[in-house]
């Protein structure tokens, strides 16, 4: 048989499976490029295609090493067909290495590159398009592909290598943390968005105790004050619940809401002496300290509460939390009438800030675009205090994480007021004088 008869009839077949080839590449790379979210609002909104996307993508493992066990078992089945048709035109190792020249770079173009760099160009509409028949791959590669996984399995685990099926929530929540970021640089998700969407992915890793209002900061009224001065005292104040307290700051016996003391000024008709704030209070609701904030905002929404006291492992009061607090943390602050832009913090002409020691790190970044670390203290006072391993005196300096932290204001062992300097140099190194 001539060579270019040969030739004539191998090109059909190879055509064929190169072209099946190409498909499931493409199948391949656009299945794991195409974008979750679009995919699963396209299912919400009846698209079948999606839909079968989304049911191959929920055992992604399987779906890949079934696309893969074809795709091998196809452009190996062409290289041998290749290889048999050669050496029969050309006899001896001439065949063999003509073949494989040819159908590396017949593989390699047609059947990776080519429809791999489509893929990545249209992911979402290719794996639409191709959602079929990388099904019926997947119903049928898809057993031998599990065996195959389950072999390699066990040759693994003797060397101490074991691979699970589960889903890593965190590592899930990096790569959204990350797509964010990487959107971020680009361009494409604007800086209050980007902290919106970050602070939602952070409420799982925070507890109540990084976003309260400590003890020391909060407005209580003594619940033995006449009715009249209690009115007076929660007129003075500016939020909507207060809790009262009896002899001892530490024991809080009620929370007055200005809504239920204004209902009863109104049926008692006006006369102070007439009203009974013990009968209008809300009883308490106190949570422990380690409450993570995803927890306590599913606890708020369900019990329809937005105001929760915080307590230590002895029942030792440690300040309160809202549901404005931790919505805070996503959407940043959210002042209203009665709230200074940014409470504790003042900017000066120097680009430096007179800060409040109470003033937790995460609202001075925020309210300055700055970096300091929140790991091993929550509010600035803290900070310096760990960092310095002292009390630090009034008037003492400290340089660490690029800015200048000056003790303005003690009182007692308590830093009450810092002055914190724009960002220094980089090459600004820890000092104290």
């Amino acid at each position: 048989m001539s060579v270019i008869a040969i030739l004539a009839g191998l090109a059909p077949i190879l055509i064929a499976l190169l072209s099946l080839s190409g498909l499931i590449s493409a199948a391949e790379t656009s299945m794991t490029a195409a974008s979750r979210g679009r995919m699963h609002q396209l299912e919400r909104e009846g698209d079948r295609a999606a839909r079968r996307i989304n049911v191959m993508m929920a055992d992604q493992e399987k779906m890949i090493g079934a696309i893969l066990l074809s795709n091998n078992v196809i452009n190996i089945g062409a290289s041998a067909l290749t290889t048999l048709a050669l050496s029969t035109a050309f006899p001896g190792p001439l065949g063999a290495l003509i073949a494989t020249g040819v159908m590396t770079v017949l593989i390699v173009i047609f059947a990776e590159i080519l429809p791999k760099s489509l893929a990545i160009a249209r992911a979402d509409d290719v794996a639409r398009a191709l959602s079929i028949p990388t099904y019926w791959v997947v119903r049928i590669f898809g057993p031998l592909a599990n065996g195959a996984q389950w072999v390699v399995r066990q040759t693994l685990r003797p060397f101490g290598v074991n691979l699970s099926m589960e889903t890593d929530v965190l590592a899930a929540h990096e790569e959204i943390r990350g797509a964010v970021e990487y959107h971020h640089s680009e361009g494409l998700v604007e800086e209050r968005d980007r902290r919106m969407l970050g602070g939602v992915l952070d409420l799982s890793d925070m507890d109540v105790s990084e976003v309260m209002v400590h003890r020391m900061s909060i407005s209580m009224i003594d619940a033995d004050l006449p009715p009249a001065e209690v009115v007076t005292a929660m007129l003075a104040s500016a939020h909507t619940r207060v809790p009262l307290y009896r002899g001892d700051a530490e024991n809080i016996i009620g929370v007055l809401h200005a809504k239920d003391l204004l209902q009863a000024i109104a049926d008692s008709g006006g006369k102070m002496d007439k009203l009974d704030v013990a009968q209008i209070l809300r009883e308490p609701w106190f949570i422990p300290d380690t409450t993570n904030l995803k927890d306590q905002l599913n606890a708020f929404l369900k019990r329809q509460s937005h105001f929760a006291l915080v307590v230590d492992e002895y029942g030792a009061l440690q300040g309160l939390v809202t549901l404005e607090d931790i919505l805070e943390e996503i959407v940043g602050e959210i002042d209203d009438e009665h709230d200074s832009a940014i409470q504790g913090v003042r900017r000066q002409p120097d680009g430096s800030v007179v800060v409040d020691g109470s003033v937790t790190i995460r609202d001075l970044n925020r309210a300055m675009d700055w970096d300091l670390p929140d790991d091993d203290a929550v509010t600035v006072a803290g900070l310096v205090i760990h960092e310095a391993q002292t009390i630090p005196k009034i008037g003492q300096t400290f340089i660490f994480y690029r800015h200048r932290f000056q003790v303005v204001k003690r009182v007692r062992n308590q830093i009450t007021t810092l002055r914190v300097s724009a960002p220094l140099d980089a090459n600004a190194h820890a000092l104290e004088s």
